[in-house]
């Protein structure tokens, strides 16, 4: 299946009670096709959940991301942010749903996917979804496909910077919300390989 190696799919089932905060952060880098489907039930008043993926293809990858984030109790806070860039014949898909049970009051749910296309035969499919049953809730999602921006990369090298050094920091400031500390420069080599 593609290019690279195969992972095998990581299937995470959590469970946050009250008072607690989980913090997840997926990457998927070049030569990847992944599954990762992801489900949190904020079970307690007060619980919190991060999820985080970064993804980066450049061939034949295929890369599914599902993340369902239960809000079962008042109170409780999440924030999904999904980033990546897609080249060559990749195939991106990413499903996100938050619930928020009758009952679960103050919630506070956020989910962004934002993704870079960097050739025509590419692909992303971006499904994000609220299904709310409570109504004293901040709740938002939004999702953006697009390429790199003409503008800045011809300001860039309006300046003498490179056309290739000019999109690779574009690309590096566009996923800078989701790398992982102490893996910046293990992501900058990867997206020099786009």
């Amino acid at each position: 299946m593609g290019h690279g190696r195969y992972i095998a799919p990581p299937k995470g089932q959590y469970q946050v009670q009250s008072g607690e905060k989980l913090e997840l952060q997926y990457v998927i880098l070049p030569g990847e096709s992944r599954d990762l489907e992801i489900t949190v039930d904020l079970a307690g008043p007060g619980a919190q959940a991060q999820v985080k993926v970064l993804y980066l293809c450049r061939a034949d990858e295929k890369v599914r991301i599902r993340v369902v984030m239960h809000h079962l109790a008042p109170e409780c806070h999440s924030t999904q942010l999904i980033n990546g860039i897609a080249g060559g014949q990749a195939d991106v898909r990413f499903d996100g749903t938050i619930v928020v049970a009758p009952g679960a009051q103050k919630t506070e749910a956020y989910q962004e996917n934002h993704n870079i296309v960097l050739t025509q035969e590419a692909k992303v499919v971006t499904k994000p979804q609220l299904e709310i049953y409570a109504d004293d809730v901040k709740c938002s999602h939004g999702a953006t496909v697009g390429q790199l921006n003409a503008d800045e990369l011809f300001y860039m090298r309006s300046r003498g910077i490179p056309e290739s050094e000019a999109r690779t920091l574009q690309m590096l400031s566009f996923l800078s919300p989701v790398i992982p500390a102490g893996r910046e420069e293990e992501i900058e080599s990867a997206v020099r390989s786009l």
